[in-house]
């Protein structure tokens, strides 16, 4: 005869299986002007764990501590929500990591990358965290920064474009990019970003995936520089009319031929993976033609 908790009287069967804990990782920061390396930081911090909570600072606190930031709390806010690896965002928390913060929202540990934040007393802004134990390290993304796109954009620069064979110009600058070696910006020191397949199969994630017979497939394309909130309020306009988003992204020099000046600001290989790394997009083809042909509808399955 069985007990009512379905084993039999005795003590006969297997015991009630407990449920395991989830590791819930705390990151923190001011994602302003949120790129690919923010994106990267984020996806390493899950790794850690099962659930991310992340923590963005407001712009009064940010000002506060290092001067007022590019973009608002808002669209700073929106940008993190749209971020695959992000299962919760917790807004306007001090710049501080505190301790009572991360206990209120049921985290393990805090996560952050292996560069050093200093609040505005001069203090490591994660003191109190690691005094308790309760901080783990990601490696930091070389060769993207805030403050290297905005250069970017100061400088009016195009040594961050890919290569091709027309623009003989610039061609020996940038063939330093294609063949591997460093090519160090001028305003920041920091290293050209080389992507890799195997970054970018980091980026598309285990879900990655053709679409399924009955997807409703949307096509959009476009330069996507600077990935932003109006980025993220197009695709998410694209995911209610469709749940099998491609996103085309225009060459550098596409780009440049109908932008001018030094657009794009970001070269393709660093507007695959900030496109990539929102939620809502599913595929992206790289290079995309300007010209939309049906042909080419037709094989994506649009």
């Amino acid at each position: 005869m069985s007990a009512p908790n379905g084993s039999t009287e005795g003590g006969d069967g297997p015991p009630p299986q407990k449920k395991q804990k989830q590791v819930r990782v705390w990151v923190d920061g001011c994602f302003d002007m949120v790129h690919f390396g923010h994106a990267n930081a984020l996806r390493q911090a899950k790794l850690m764990g099962d659930v991310l909570v992340a923590g963005v600072h407001s712009d009064a606190e940010i000002k506060r501590n290092k001067g007022p930031p590019v973009m608002n709390e808002k669209e700073r806010y929106k940008m993190v929500r749209a971020i695959k690896w992000v299962d919760e965002v917790v807004e306007d928390v001090p710049y501080t990591t505190s301790l009572e913060v991360m206990e209120k929202y049921n985290c393990d540990f805090c996560a952050h990358g292996d560069d050093i934040t200093i609040n505005v007393d001069g203090v490591d802004a994660y003191a109190a965290v690691k005094a308790a134990g309760k901080y783990k390290e990601y490696k930091r993304t070389q060769g993207v920064s805030t403050t290297d796109l905005v250069g970017r954009m100061l400088l009016m620069t195009k040594q961050h474009l890919s290569t091709n064979d027309e623009k003989s110009a610039e061609s020996t600058q940038l063939s330093k990019i294609t063949q591997g070696s460093e090519l160090h910006s001028p305003y920041t020191g920091s290293s050209q970003f080389l992507a890799s397949s195997k970054r970018l199969i980091e980026f598309m994630g285990t879900d990655s995936r053709e679409p399924a017979p009955g997807d409703t497939v949307v096509y959009v394309a476009g330069a996507f520089d600077l990935f932003h909130a109006g980025h993220v309020v197009l695709l998410e306009k694209c995911r209610e009319i469709g749940n099998f988003i491609i996103v085309g992204l225009h060459s550098d020099w596409e780009v440049n031929r109908y932008k001018g000046k030094n657009y794009p600001i970001m070269n393709v290989q660093e507007r695959v993976l900030s496109v990539l790394a929102c939620k809502y997009v599913s595929d992206v083809i790289i290079g995309a033609p300007y010209t939309v042909t049906e042909f080419m509808l037709d094989s994506l399955k649009v």
